[in-house]
C-alpha cells in the first residue's frame, strides 16, 4: 500500500501579515494613550496652579515642625504679565498674606534671594494637606491643597521653623 502524505499548502505570506497586524494593534493602542509628557504637572513635592493666563505657581508646599505650630511656604510663584501683580495667600486657620511679583519675574519663596512665606500656625499635622485660597486680581481665585511636610527629608530640614 502506497503511502499518502499530506501537507498543508505553503503560505510565505501569512507570517509577516501576522506580525504586521500585531505591529498594528500595537500603535492603534497607543495613539489612544494621553502623551503625559504634555500636560503640565507639579514634578515635585508640592502643588501646581494656574490663575489666567500671566500668573502661575509651581511646587507650593509647607514645611512645619508638627501641627499647630508655625510653618513656611515655599514654591515658584511667576507672573507672565507686563506689570506687577499681587497675590494673596489665604491659609485656612492661618493670617492671610500678600506676595508682589514683579512683571515677568519669577519670586521664589525660601530661594537665595526671598525668604520663605511665614504661616503663624499650620492646622494639621505633616503629611495631610493644607487648604489655601490663591487670588490675584486678574485672575481670580482657587482653592487648593497644600502638602505639608517636616524636616525629615534633608533639602527640608534648614527650613522648619520652630516655636516662639
Amino acid at each position: 500500500m502506497a503511502s499518502v502524505r499530506l501537507s498543508r499548502p505553503s503560505r510565505p505570506w501569512s507570517r509577516p501579515l501576522a506580525a504586521g497586524m500585531v505591529a498594528l494593534a500595537a500603535v492603534a493602542i497607543a495613539g489612544c494613550s494621553p502623551l503625559t509628557t504634555t500636560k503640565p504637572y507639579a514634578p515635585s513635592d508640592g502643588v501646581r496652579v494656574v490663575l489666567g493666563s500671566t500668573f502661575s505657581a509651581a511646587n507650593l508646599l509647607i514645611i512645619s515642625e508638627a501641627e499647630g505650630e508655625p510653618g513656611v511656604l515655599v514654591g515658584g510663584l511667576t507672573n507672565k504679565s507686563d506689570s506687577p501683580i499681587s497675590v494673596t495667600l489665604s491659609p485656612k486657620g492661618a493670617t492671610e498674606a500678600t506676595v508682589r511679583v514683579p512683571a515677568g519675574e519669577t519670586v521664589l519663596l525660601g530661594g537665595d534671594n526671598d525668604p520663605p512665606l511665614e504661616i503663624d500656625k499650620v492646622g494639621v499635622a505633616p503629611g495631610a494637606v493644607l487648604p489655601m485660597t490663591i487670588s490675584t486680581r486678574d485672575g481670580g481665585s482657587e482653592d487648593v491643597s497644600i502638602p505639608v511636610l517636616d524636616g525629615t527629608l534633608p533639602q527640608y530640614a534648614d527650613l522648619v521653623p520652630t516655636a516662639g
